[in-house]
Parts: C-alpha cells; sequence; structure tokens
C-alpha cells in the first residue's frame, strides 16, 4: 500500500472526526474533476447576500462557502454564523468553524484558498469589487445592476474577458420557465419578425425629504470603507441601511448608490429582450424618454418614481420600457402574433402565465431548433467555473443590458432629449450623452483603468 496515500487517509478521517473543515482550492484536484468542490467566498452580507445569495451555494454538494466580507461586522458575524451552523450539521463532530471573516475584501481575495466570489454588495461597489475580484485571479458572480455608469460597465467586461476569468451577473430571469419560454417562442420565428417589444418594472421606489443633520455612525459600520469609491458625506441612516436588520437598504432609492428601478428591475425584464432578439452583445441605436418623476437632487431618497422609455433597434424593432405598477411582463408584437410572459401581478390569476395570440405559438417547442439552457444563476455559474465555458449571462451581457436602462435615464437627465447611439463603439455624437456615460466622481483609487498582467 503507498504510505502517502496511507498517511493521507489517516489525516482526512482524523480530521472529519474532529470537525476541522476540509476545504482545498479547486486546483488541487485538477481543473476538469467532476467532483472538485469549487470554494466561494461571499463579498456583501447584506438582505441579498445573506438571504438570498448564499443559500443555493450551501446546498450545492460541490460548493464550500469558505469565507464572508462586509463593512457591517454584525451582518458579516451573523452571515459568518449561518454558514458554520450548515456546515456543522453534516460535520461528524456536530461542530464546524471553517468560515473566514474579512471586514476588507480585499484580504478575502488575497486567500488563495479561494476560487470564486459572489458580489453582492450596494450598487456603488460592483464594478470595484468585481475588477479587483478578476484581477485577482478569481471566478466572479455580481448582482445587477453591473454598474452605476456604462464606462465603468466597460472597463469590468473587458478586464474579465482580457483575463479569462469565468463571470456572471446575478439575475434569475433568463432561468426563468416563463422568460425562457417566451424568448425560446421568438428566437424560433414562432411570431414572425419582431416589430415592438413591452417591458415593465414594479413601482417601488418613493421620494424622502432633505436630511440636515447627521446621526451618530454605528460601531459595526466602517462607514469611510461603506463609501468607497463614493466623495465623502455625511452619515445618515436614511443613506445606508437600518442597523442589525435586513430590511431593503435605502441606499437603493440613493442617487449616487444606485440608480433606481431604472436599473435595479430593468436588467431582468430587458435582459430577456436582448436575448430574444440576438442582441446581448448590442443595443439599440435611439433611445428617448417620454415620461419621468426625478425628485430633487437634495432628497435624501432621490432615485426615478416612475418612467417610460422608448428605444428602437438597426433593424428596425421597437422597445417600450416603463413603471408598470403591480403588473411586471414581458410582451413581444411579431408580424404572425403576439406573446406575453408574465412575472408578477397577472390580473386574472387563474390565467396562463405566458399568454399567446394562437395556442400553436408554443406547440412542441421542446422539438424546436433553438431551445434555450434552463440552469439557474448559481448553477450555472458554478458548472461553468468547472467547465470555463461561457456563462448563459455573463458580464458582457449585463453591462449591455444595464447600458440600456441607463441610457433611458440619460434621456431622462438630458429633460427627454432624443439620443442616437452606435453600440458598437458605445458611442453618441452628442457631447452632452458622453460626459453621462461617464461616474461623476471616484474616491481614491478604487477605479483602476490600467490593466494589470
Amino acid at each position: 500500500m503507498n504510505p502517502i496515500a496511507t498517511t493521507r487517509r489517516r489525516f482526512l478521517m482524523s480530521a472529519a472526526a474532529a470537525g476541522v473543515p476540509l476545504i482545498l482550492p479547486a486546483r488541487v484536484f485538477g481543473q476538469n474533476s467532476p467532483s472538485k468542490r469549487i470554494t466561494v467566498g461571499m463579498i456583501g452580507c447584506g438582505r441579498w447576500g445573506s438571504k438570498v445569495n448564499l443559500d443555493p451555494f450551501l446546498a450545492m454538494d460541490d460548493v464550500t462557502v469558505v469565507a464572508v466580507s462586509d463593512v457591517d461586522s454584525w451582518r458579516m458575524e451573523f452571515t459568518r454564523q449561518k454558514i458554520d451552523s450548515h456546515y456543522a450539521k453534516s460535520s461528524i463532530s456536530g461542530s464546524y468553524k471553517g468560515c473566514k471573516a474579512y471586514g476588507d475584501f480585499r484580504e478575502l481575495l488575497a486567500d488563495p484558498g479561494i476560487d470564486a466570489v459572489m458580489v453582492s454588495t450596494c450598487d456603488h461597489w460592483h464594478v470595484p469589487a468585481a475588477l479587483a475580484a478578476v484581477r485577482a485571479g478569481k471566478d466572479v458572480s455580481v448582482e445587477k445592476p453591473i454598474s452605476l455608469s456604462i464606462e465603468e460597465g466597460r472597463l469590468l467586461a473587458n478586464e474579465a474577458k482580457r483575463l479569462g476569468r469565468i463571470t456572471r451577473n446575478d439575475s434569475e430571469f433568463r432561468g426563468n420557465p416563463n422568460m425562457r419560454l417566451a424568448a425560446q417562442a421568438v428566437l424560433n420565428g414562432r411570431i414572425g419578425k419582431i416589430r415592438k417589444i413591452h417591458t415593465t418594472v414594479p413601482a417601488g421606489d418613493v421620494t424622502a425629504p432633505p436630511v440636515t443633520t447627521a446621526d451618530p455612525i454605528p460601531k459595526s459600520l466602517n462607514y469611510d470603507m461603506w463609501l468607497g469609491p463614493c466623495p465623502e458625506e455625511p452619515y445618515i441612516q436614511r443613506r445606508v441601511h437600518d442597523p442589525e436588520k435586513f430590511e431593503r437598504p435605502h441606499w437603493m432609492r440613493v442617487l449616487g448608490h444606485c440608480e433606481g428601478m431604472i436599473t435595479n428591475w430593468g436588467t431582468h425584464l430587458n435582459d430577456i429582450a436582448q436575448m430574444a432578439l440576438g442582441t446581448s452583445e448590442s443595443g439599440p441605436v435611439w433611445v428617448k424618454a417620454s415620461k419621468w418623476e426625478l425628485p430633487p437632487k437634495q432628497n435624501v431618497w432621490n432615485v426615478l418614481v416612475d418612467f417610460e422609455v422608448d428605444y428602437r433597434y438597426a433593424n428596425g424593432t421597437e422597445l417600450n420600457y416603463k413603471v408598470g405598477g403591480k403588473e411586471v411582463y414581458i410582451h413581444f408584437e411579431g408580424d404572425d402574433g403576439w406573446i406575453k410572459a408574465w412575472y408578477m401581478g397577472k390580473p386574472d390569476e387563474k390565467g396562463p402565465s405566458v399568454e399567446v395570440s394562437d395556442p400553436k405559438i408554443l406547440a412542441d417547442l421542446d422539438t424546436a431548433p433553438i431551445r434555450l439552457p434552463a440552469w439557474g444563476d448559481k448553477e450555472d455559474f458554478i458548472r461553468c467555473v468547472k467547465s470555463r465555458e461561457r456563462t448563459m449571462q455573463d458580464v458582457e451581457y449585463g453591462h449591455r443590458t444595464c447600458s440600456l436602462c441607463q441610457l433611458g435615464h440619460l434621456s431622462i437627465q438630458l429633460g427627454g432629449r432624443e439620443i442616437t447611439w452606435d453600440p458598437a463603439k458605445e458611442q453618441s455624437p452628442d457631447p452632452d450623452v458622453m460626459r453621462l456615460t461617464k461616474r461623476p466622481a471616484w474616491r481614491g483609487h478604487w477605479l483602476d483603468e490600467h490593466p494589470r498582467a
């Protein structure tokens, strides 16, 4: 018997009995090993990171979540304990203390035992954190929307491609059965040439008046690190999140940290439009906002409350995108019929979730020439970390859909101005538009535009 193999076996058995975490980076097993476990680090432990994005990873047999990072120590410790408690249930000893915690995500990225990371931070941290991750040699799944500006989204997409990293924009809509069915019907020509698409998002944002006095900074919050690339401003609780809670955070209603529903949910529905049109790496050539309600910038909650934007593609297809209240859907109109896929708010609860002008549109789609994959977002990411295939929605796709939404926001900021756009070059002849494709200000060195080896 091989003495080295025997020693290794004894070590593994004794370590398992003691509840010691047996976490080895994927490269130990070889990139193509089907039994390889992927080690994942969670950057951002707020409502979405700890409550939504973490659980699917914990449920995967081929994944071990080995580290967490957050600027709020209470949230970070809550999430670390949740992870340790989960793995303790399958430990022989009933004990597990293997999850590391880092107050600075850069320390997590420096850990050579981590294969991939999930970025679930505030929107203003998405690009800086994901950019640092790909430059640190990690594969990365990053929450939507990808960015707060077209320029920074392009930087991330370019760097990920240059460095050969696997990326995923974390939206579940490409795996949603209703959305997939509608897109598959369109791609197989079931309703003919697409003339118009309608997409809607929920009404979820409200405005709030200015706050003139600063609040005491919670002891658990590293506020300077929370601001990160954003300009310095006094701490106001209604601009950040409530301490020791996982409610919808306030920053989602604050310009400079988020753009509101126009990119938040728009990157879901409009990604399906892009996929069905075959423009996942392109975009519209003309944009104009026709309706909006933008609160005063001095308000503490000041993202868009209402909007409607029209787009046109090079092939003549039009897209109408608006706040739909409680009704959230995508509706395709073609020369030979129409199809409408509901996500929520369907008026007739007993009606079909995918409506069509003719039942034949949905017939035998399982055997149609074009069939779309049905992976969930986390499954898709992990399988591609292993196989090195392109994910169903990488950061290039995510950036393109985000930039579509951002162009609508730019038209609103310019008073409903028509925007002519070259999606290949990501340029407009209008200097005001190009000025707004850049993020207004970056604090410190968080957005390093210079490529690294």
